[in-house]
Order: C-alpha cells, then structure tokens, then sequence
C-alpha cells in the first residue's frame, strides 16, 4: 500500500471522492504543513498552527496511480483560488499537495503547468515535501457517512455543490 496526501479544502468535502476511487483502501481527514505536534481542529480553523486540512489516503498502486489520484485533486478544488477553497478562507484550507517522492513532485509540476498553459492562470498549489499528518478528531472522520443531511448541506452552502446537480437533490 502506498500513501497520498492531499491539502484540498474542507477535508469533510473531499474525503468521499478519494474514498470512492477504485484503488483506494482508505481516506483519513487530518493535518500537515505546519510544525506544531498533534494539532487540534479549533487551533488549525483559526489559523494558530501553520497546518492545511489535509487527506492521507491510502492505496493500491496496481488499481490506481498516484496520478490518477493527483487529477481527481485537481478535478475537486478551484486551482485558482490561493485563499481558500469556496466558503472555507484562509491558511488551512488552501491547497497543497505533500509528496513522498520526487516523481509525484515531479507529475504534480508537469500537471499544473499544462493548466497553467491551457488556463492563462497560476494555479495556486503549493508542492512541499510531507514531513507529518496527524489525523483529526474521530467527529471528522467519515463525516459524510455518519451525518448525511449535513453533509449534503456543507456542499450546497459551500458552493461545492449546486442544488440543480443531480448528487444534490433530495434521497
């Protein structure tokens, strides 16, 4: 098994479109980049820690590529947006991506200046090496499983979703 991480945002908003990849064996909400240890959900939100919300997600390099991984990344976020991602502002929820290895660094790169090219737009990604995550509080993991509605409400309020998309009507 192999490991990808991923600063996208809400973690909450992310977490089912990795989770759901075949490949994947695992996605764990939780926190990187900054130098404090074991980092707690008020202090990252309120920006006191230097640390992103972040996904480890774990996976079957023979089912899916780091990648593949790496597009459904860039697929879930605005890779514009440097303050944030949709109603989430500041530090914590920009986006990064935290390689293992040079060639993930390497892809990563080569894919946000193809966007750059295509786009006229400076993807607003960071590129650091991972150096720690430690995961979030047990509320955090999952939460689309064990909360639904308010799931289903984070991504319409946020922006992430719009109430005419299909996923976003009523069950």
């Amino acid at each position: 098994m192999k490991y990808a991480y991923f600063a996208a945002g809400c973690f909450w908003c992310v977490t089912p479109v990795f989770r759901d990849a075949p490949g994947v064996v695992s996605c764990v909400s939780g926190y990187s980049g900054g130098s404090e240890e074991n980092p707690h959900y008020e202090d990252v939100k309120s920006q006191k820690t230097g640390h992103r919300e972040t996904v480890r997600v774990t996976y079957d390099e023979s089912v899916i590529g780091w990648g593949s991984l790496f597009d459904l990344f860039l697929d879930s976020v605005d890779p514009f947006d440097g303050g944030g991602q949709y109603i989430d502002r500041g530090h914590s929820y920009t986006l990064a991506v935290y390689y293992v290895r040079e060639e993930e660094r390497n892809y990563a790169e080569k894919a946000l200046s193809a966007l750059e090219k295509e786009s006229g737009k400076t993807p607003a990604v960071a590129l650091e090496p991972f150096v720690s995550f430690y995961e979030a509080e047990e509320y955090h993991q999952d939460y689309d499983l064990k909360n639904p509605e308010a799931f289903r409400r984070e991504l319409l309020e946020s922006g992430r979703l719009s109430p005419g998309d299909p996923t976003g009507e009523e069950p």
